[in-house]
């Protein structure tokens, strides 16, 4: 059966974003940077592939995204309707229409979605963002790869924007970089 696993950068004080989307304090580069393109190059949209050398490369452990409108619509400010045209993409939005036939807008029930994806065939599911979508989506989380910065932002959009609702998850791996970012895995307990 495939995982969703809810893959994303943070702060030390669980931010993924600042309070306006911003995400520039979560810096992509050196060794942070070549591990996460030799590791999850999947993860990255269509228009920085070329860019980063990545034209050729089959996923390694996602074939499909589901993302929160507040992720996708910084693509879609920049013109770019299917930002990862390379997987199965969804958004859940109740106010976005259709943008592009490869990208399916769901307006209800993601927590059904997720579970008729987990049923098919495929590699893993990334759940991409944002904090609203991960609470809505917390029971069905199989994973959380945690790619935590050495900042603190204060206030932003949290990891998880929703009800208070505890939720085990342990510790599976863990890689540290010198410039103090750590990408930690946990599975559900």
């Amino acid at each position: 059966m495939r995982k969703l696993t809810y893959y994303v950068a943070a702060s030390l004080d669980g931010c993924i974003a600042g309070p306006d989307g911003s995400y520039d304090f979560l810096p992509f580069e050196g060794e942070v940077r070549e591990a996460i393109l030799a590791e999850y190059p999947e993860t990255m949209p269509v228009h920085v592939r070329g860019p980063l050398g990545l034209t050729a490369t089959s996923p390694r452990h996602f074939d499909t995204v589901i993302m929160g409108r507040g992720t996708y619509e910084p693509a879609l400010s920049a013109g770019i309707t299917s930002p990862y045209a390379h997987l199965e993409q969804y958004v859940v939005s109740r106010t976005l229409h259709a943008t592009d036939p490869a990208v399916e807008i769901i307006a209800d029930d993601p927590a059904a979605l997720v579970r008729e994806l987990k049923q098919q065939d495929g590699l893993g599911i990334w759940l991409a963002g944002g904090g609203k979508l991960a609470a809505a989506l917390r029971t069905e989380i199989d994973e959380l790869i945690i790619k935590r910065n050495p900042v603190v932002v204060g206030s932003g959009i949290p990891l998880f924007d929703g009800p208070f609702a505890p939720t085990g998850f342990l510790p599976v791996a863990r890689r540290d970089f010198d410039s103090g970012v750590s990408i930690v895995t946990y599975t559900r307990k």
